[in-house]
């Protein structure tokens, strides 16, 4: 869900011709969803986004290997600088992919290079920026885009994304659907409630349009089937104009305003986004628990129904304390696994008053596949850390 916007050239009315002044007629563009039940933009181009040149097949151009099931059941704290780099330094082919299942892939990417044009017909994508600073070019125009910012970008986006302050390090969690706030901050026309963690105010969307002449360009295109090459006869940045609610919005996790309360909060409070099969969470500064008797750290828990996907962004993590667990560490708890305050961390936490971490957090509905990239970068000793 992003709210209305409006950018450039459009008619005053939807699927009526509209020429530029000389007379031209410009090609409308009709990006829906849900079988176009659902939100929807309408692009228009100064040339047809349907002329193909040439296609060809490719395999998967991150080169990520094979996931496999989690056996045997381990928990894992995958170290991302251990993370192995790729031959091509960009935010789409730099990609390395940690955890997988049906409904959503986790990966990784280290960004020096700016990334050629990707389309990702299969889901929305969301990138959490965590250091440097970019571009996301797409049709739908520029985005600016540094530290702390979630970017979703809708599926079938033709975009790239351009390094101006590298390197770029991201977290990118890729959905077989689309992703939004939770249903249960949105009123049933879609405007965010009073009671929602962020606004409106909040999301930022393109600022501009990009004009682009270029010819014969490629464009990577992702699918359910794999990997494919289109060479378009015109650049798809080719946009006089464009409206509606799907389009390219960036949130930043600073502006997540945190739920607090006299006892331990459960994680369903710092719900950002849902998916199908998964829930992202937002972790960020806040007031600890305020009972006299509060026990501030996380309880034990098992996630009877969830695999547990945490990213340490920044600050100071409490309740891992002696676990190996620091900023850029990603870690992993599997349904069937209890989980929990590292030793010594409850009495810690007694005299303390807030926390001052930043985390994101995914919960799967069913169960992650290991790559063998997160493999070879977990600590072999983080498993039995709660036992020293």
């Amino acid at each position: 869900m992003a709210h209305y916007r409006r950018m450039g050239n459009v008619p005053p009315k939807r699927h009526t011709h509209h020429h530029d002044e000389s007379g031209h007629r410009y090609a409308e563009e009709l990006m829906g969803q849900e079988g176009f039940s659902a939100n929807s933009s309408l692009l228009y181009h100064r040339n047809s986004p349907s002329a193909l040149a040439d296609i060809e097949a490719l395999d998967d151009p991150s080169g990520s290997s094979i996931a496999t099931a989690d056996r045997p059941l381990t928990p894992r704290h995958i170290r991302t600088g251990s993370v192995t780099s790729s031959a091509l330094p960009d935010l789409v082919d730099g990609r390395r992919t940690l955890l997988t299942n049906d409904d959503v892939e986790v990966a990784w990417a280290v960004a020096t290079n700016d990334s050629g044009l990707y389309r990702n017909a299969v889901g929305d994508e969301l990138v959490f920026i965590h250091e440097g600073r970019g571009t996301l070019e797409s049709v739908f125009g520029r985005l600016d885009v540094g530290s702390g910012d979630y970017v979703v970008v809708p599926a079938a986006t033709t975009h790239r994304w351009v390094v101006t302050d590298g390197p770029i390090r991201a977290l990118i969690i890729a959905s077989r659907g689309h992703i939004a706030p939770p249903a249960k901050y949105l009123s049933r026309y879609g405007q965010l409630l009073e009671h929602a963690p962020y606004c409106e105010r909040d999301l930022r969307g393109p600022t501009e349009l990009i004009e682009n002449d270029t010819e014969d360009v490629p464009v990577l295109v992702r699918n359910r089937g794999g990997w494919s090459r289109h060479i378009h006869r015109h650049h798809p940045f080719d946009v006089v104009g464009w409206d509606g609610c799907v389009y390219p919005h960036a949130l930043n996790i600073a502006d997540f305003e945190p739920i607090v309360g006299s006892i331990h909060q459960p994680p369903p409070v710092h719900q950002t986004f849902e998916l199908p099969g998964a829930v992202i969470c937002s972790f960020v500064p806040r007031l600890f628990d305020f009972h006299p008797d509060a026990v501030k750290v996380p309880y034990h828990h098992a996630n009877t129904d969830s695999d547990e996907v945490l990213f340490y962004a920044a600050g100071n993590f409490m309740s891992r304390a002696g676990s190996g667990i620091d900023v850029g560490s990603i870690s992993y708890h599997p349904a069937g696994f209890i989980h929990g305050p590292q030793p010594g961390s409850i009495e810690g936490s007694l005299d303390k008053t807030r926390t001052e971490e930043t985390a994101v957090m995914l919960d799967t509905f069913a169960p992650l596949r290991i790559t063998d990239a997160a493999r070879e970068a977990s600590d072999p000793d983080y498993p039995f850390t709660w036992a020293r």
